[in-house]
């Protein structure tokens, strides 16, 4: 007996029963300033503060930043995932003494790892850029059947 939904009728396939959250672009903007504090967090406690790990890990909650945000805020992914990468990258940036001495650690880590950075920006650019041109496409398509 297949498994019923919340209607009564069988469930849909796994790929449309994945949540579709819609973020603003204030919403998008703090999930992936959470998400990045965390990810710093476990890589500091995890893997000695290891910039590699948190680079990679940037990757992820890029994406699923440009994936989660509404139709209506897209531009501002690409935007809040760079402020996201800075914010993350605090706990583990390796500064020493005062607020200058952690400063500077903040700006070398940026410095030094605008790879991820670049990396990341250009992946949430990248779904952006693609959602919108669906959403163009699906906009124009009743136009072109009328």
């Amino acid at each position: 007996m297949p498994a019923q939904g919340q209607g009564g009728g069988p469930l849909p396939p796994l790929g449309r029963r994945m949540p579709r959250p819609r973020l603003t672009g204030l919403g998008g903007g703090l999930f992936a300033c959470a998400g990045m504090l965390l990810v710093g967090g476990i890589c500091w406690l995890l893997f000695g503060s290891s910039l590699f790990v948190y680079g990679l890990l940037f990757l992820p909650v890029a994406a699923a930043t440009a994936i989660w945000v509404r139709p209506a805020d897209l531009i501002t992914a690409p935007i809040t995932v760079p402020i996201a990468f800075a914010a993350g990258v605090w706990p583990i940036s390796g500064g020493s003494g005062g607020f200058g001495g952690q400063l500077m650690g903040l700006v070398s880590a940026l410095s030094l790892h605008a790879g991820w950075l670049y990396a990341g920006t250009l992946v949430a650019a990248l779904i952006v850029v693609v959602r919108k041109a669906v959403l163009i496409g699906r906009r124009r398509l009743p136009r072109r059947v009328a």
